[in-house]
């Protein structure tokens, strides 16, 4: 039979693809906060039916960055200074042991690849990308800890206060900053001293999570006398 066949198995399904569209959309801040998100028009927008819309807005609502309100439906949901401080929080006991993990096992290919978004994040000048890049880093390093549900814990953590640090990086200092602490956490890691590099890194979230609080508590000090002005 001559038919040109597809592996279907080893392709996306639509809800995986509405999913992941509006993830990136949502964490990199091109979907505001508050924002609702109308099924019918995803819908259109995807050329499918609402069901795998509902399916992707679902497994979003679980991760945080969508919540159902009444009469609105699934709006872009936005944290709270608390809920921000708690993710770094988390994020700061969490991924030190991660990396303490992975320094014994690291292979020379995911070295290079940290070094390669360390690079990568110091030398681009596009803002947009910065976060992303970030991101890559930190994750080259951790991706030989071998543990696959720590792994997807952080990604979720980072998902949920991704829109908020990439504002953060392009209006403040935090760019500069969080370059030399790059430099210094790959120097551990190369030296392999996972004692040092663990450290590091919970200092380097930890101050990335408070310059993010600083830079939110004003902005929307700012904005609320706006309004009330």
């Amino acid at each position: 039979m001559k038919v040109k066949a597809t592996d279907i198995g080893q392709m996306a399904s639509a809800s995986e693809v509405i999913f992941e569209a509006l993830r990136e959309a949502i964490t990199q801040g091109e979907v505001k906060e508050g924002e609702a998100l109308r099924q019918d028009r995803i819908a259109r927008m995807f050329n499918v039916s609402r069901i795998p819309v509902r399916e992707a807005l679902t497994r979003l609502e679980e991760q945080g960055l969508v919540s159902t309100q009444r009469y609105r439906g699934a709006v872009v949901s936005s944290l709270s200074i608390a809920e921000i401080e708690e993710v770094f929080e988390f994020r700061a006991l969490i991924e030190p042991e991660v990396l303490r993990l992975a320094i014994p096992r690291m292979s020379e290919t995911a070295l290079a690849r940290g070094a390669e978004f360390a690079a990568a994040f110091a030398s681009e000048p596009d803002s947009a990308r910065w976060g992303e890049l970030n991101r890559r880093f930190h994750y080259a390093l951790y991706e030989d800890s071998a543990r696959p549900y720590y792994l997807s814990t952080i990604n979720a953590a980072l998902d949920r206060v991704d829109r908020y640090s990439r504002a953060q990086l392009v209006l403040t200092d935090g760019m500069a900053r969080a370059q030399r602490e790059h430099e210094a956490i790959l120097a551990a890691v190369v030296a392999r001293d996972a004692d040092q590099a663990a450290a590091l890194t919970r200092e380097h979230i930890l101050a990335a999570g408070r310059s993010l609080v600083d830079f939110l508590s004003r902005s929307r000090a700012g904005e609320k006398a706006v309004r009330a002005g």
